[in-house]
Order: C-alpha cells, then structure tokens, then sequence
C-alpha cells in the first residue's frame, strides 16, 4: 500500500482534476449540448471526451507510471484489464442524461484502486459545488467535513435509491418494475436521480438509507463511490449478499444496521 503521504498527494491532484473537469461541465450545462447515442437511451456528449481527456491528462503528466481505465475510452477502444498497478478509473461525466436535460444530479468520478482495491476517491458536483472525498482508513467527507452514513435501523423507515439502466428489452424491464414494485412495500420512499456515483455519496452522507444498482456501465461509475461510503461508516456490497466486486456491473450499499433486511428484501 502506497505511504499514507502520497495518498494524500494522489487525492489532492484527483480533487484539482475534478474541479478543473467540473468548470468544464458547468459551462456547458446551460448551454446547447451536442449528443451522441451509444445505445437506444445511453447518451454522451462532447463534454464528457472533453473532460476524461481533461482529467487523464493532468494525472499522466503527475503520474506517469500510472494505469488509466475512463469510460469514453473503454467504450472506444474496449475494455482494460483491472490490475493490481496503482489505476485510475474514472468517469467524467456520471449523469449525462441528467446533463442532456439540465437535471442537476451530474459529477465527475475519479477513483484510484491499488491491488484493485479502491483507495482515493473522489466524486464532484459541480452544478451545486458539493465535493465528496475518501482516502482509505482516513475517513469521508463533503467540501471537508466529515460524513457519516444513517443510522435508521428499521427498513421500513428507510429512504432507497436505484436506476432503471439503459436496456430498454421487455424481460430486463420487467425484471426491473417487478424488483421496484416488490420493495416499494418495504420502504418509506424510492429515488431514481440518475447518478450511480452520487447515489452512493448519498448513502455516504445519510441522505440514503439504501442503494442498488444492477447493469450500470462499469468500474468508472463505482469505484470512487464505495470508498467515499466505507469510509462513512457505510456497507458495500452485492445485491445478492456476496462480497461486492468492482468488475460485476452489480453494487449495493447502505449504513451498518440495515443490511441484512435490505438483502433479504432484494432477494424475494
């Protein structure tokens, strides 16, 4: 593991990454945007090349020796494999529906995982200037102060978030409803803000009690996330209960006395 000094530079140059990513974003949010479709209801626009290249390019020219796995150059140029190399992962523009329609729910998120391990995290807001942080065993914060995950104990009372995704197929979308309509019996209330990285902040910060998330895009949209809420006290895990893995495109999370009633929950 990396000395707890360089960690500290590592989160400081991703926090000027994302901030410098963010003016980027917050220019272009009130703007006419130029949008592409990478599938039927999956957007990107010139905002979120921009700002990936934005952000690899300030932590290359830090960390040379660095590996670098980002949403928009996956989905050019395919898959990289996760490996124990100190990697950032990133996805510029987390939320880009959100950012299509002026829906401001949109961050940019850069993780950096060492042993695949998530370690420095980082997820801003720009439109509401909210900047969540986590370094591992040094606690989480947003605009640095600490945050901690709810301490609801009762399922019932718990507020749960989750996204419907991108495929659009009748036995996905079905599977889906049936999922939201079982659990709406379970709980105080359901959100779908169109953020995977924010709604894990939230849970993080106590804002959400429960999150879960089947089918998001990849390791960009988590792996500064489940940090930021380890770090808060929060639990990260599969929707199933197993140990939660960054490369499964599965993610739940939720505070400390919940989750057992949450797994069991998703699981009928």
């Amino acid at each position: 593991m990396a000395q707890s000094d360089s960690l500290s530079e590592f989160l400081e140059e991703a926090v000027n990454a994302a901030k410098t990513a963010g003016q980027v974003i917050l220019n272009g949010f009130y703007q006419t945007k130029l949008v592409e479709h990478k599938g039927s209801v999956d957007l990107v626009t010139e905002t979120d090349k921009a700002c990936e290249d934005l952000i690899f390019n300030h932590l290359r020219q830090k960390f040379p020796t660095h590996k670098f796995i980002g949403e928009e150059t996956t989905a050019a140029n395919g898959v990289t494999q996760l490996t124990d190399e100190p990697t950032w992962i990133v996805d510029p523009l987390d939320g880009t529906t959100n950012f299509v329609h002026g829906f401001p729910f949109v961050c940019v998120s850069i993780g950096l995982t060492i042993g695949k391990i998530p370690t420095v995290g980082v997820v801003y807001n720009p439109i509401i200037d909210e900047l969540f942080t986590a370094i591992t065993g040094q606690g989480a914060f947003l605009n640095g102060k600490p945050i901690k995950a709810s301490s609801q104990d009762e399922l019932v009372k718990c507020l749960l978030a989750t996204e419907v995704g991108t495929k659009r197929d009748k036995s996905t979308v079905d599977a889906t409803t049936n999922k939201i309509n079982s659990l709406l019996f379970k709980v105080r209330s359901l959100r779908m803000s169109g953020s995977c990285a924010l709604n894990l902040c939230g849970v993080a910060c106590g804002r959400l009690d429960l999150f879960y998330e089947t089918g998001f895009g990849g390791p960009w949209d988590v792996a500064a996330g489940v940090l930021i809420v380890k770090e808060a006290g929060g639990l990260v895990f599969d929707p199933s209960g197993k140990d939660f893995d960054i490369t499964s495109q599965r993610v739940a999370a939720s505070n400390s006395f919940v989750k057992d009633a949450f797994i069991e929950a998703l699981a009928r």
